[in-house]
């Protein structure tokens, strides 16, 4: 019973809408009509600000972080991945917004960062890197997506200071939602082969003011 009631937790937690709630509290605007339409740290940055921006992605990593971490503060003998894993449906198929979330980058890091914090820096690193060259929030979270599943099988075998052991679920769970990144991510890819993506205010390519 308790497992149950910790996953329901999860998901709830997930299904926080950070966007929509800080955009119509704060700014009168519900951003699912500007912008991309999206609900997630991407679209509130382009439609709200930086400040706002900001906000909501501390919000959706926290969601993820929170929950994965719900077996351990309650002592409950189940892979904390699970519950982060919940948390992520929860944020892409949220019950307080229709059904209709964002595109699970943000929250699939929180689950990463109460799993394995270090894991979790080493891949910062890279998503900052590819953000810095493309200027684009899209091709980095696809690349970081990818690069993250690979490096959960390579690192505990050249580099376990940053992933002692080899975790398959954590591996199978990276894929699955790489899979649904990149596909979320369809439209961006489409425009970054058009070179008509949206580019942000930083990096070697970045948008001019």
């Amino acid at each position: 019973m308790k497992t149950a009631i910790l996953l329901i937790l999860a998901y709830l937690l997930g299904s926080i809408p950070s966007g929509i709630w800080i955009g119509k509290l704060f700014f009168k605007k519900d951003i699912r009509e500007f912008g991309s339409g999206n609900s997630g740290t991407t679209n509130t940055f382009r439609v709200l600000g930086r400040t706002a921006g900001f906000v909501v992605f501390a919000m959706d990593l926290l969601k993820g972080s929170l929950a994965t971490a719900l077996p351990i503060i309650f002592h409950v003998d189940i892979n904390p991945l699970w519950f982060g894993l919940v948390a992520v449906i929860g944020h892409t198929l949220p019950v307080f917004a229709g059904f209709k979330g964002g595109k699970a980058v943000a929250t699939s890091a929180g689950m990463l960062l109460a799993f394995a914090p270090l894991f979790f820096f080493y891949s910062l690193i890279f998503f900052l890197i590819v953000l810095y060259i493309t200027s684009m929030v899209s091709a980095a979270s696809i690349a970081s997506a990818i690069f993250v599943t690979l490096s959960s099988i390579i690192l505990p075998y050249i580099w376990p200071t940053i992933l002692p052991t080899h975790n398959w679920l954590l591996t199978i769970i990276c894929f699955v939602l790489t899979c649904y990144i990149v596909y979320r991510h369809k439209e961006n890819i489409q425009r970054i082969k058009a070179g008509t993506e949206n580019r942000v205010s930083f990096g070697l390519n970045k948008k001019e003011n």
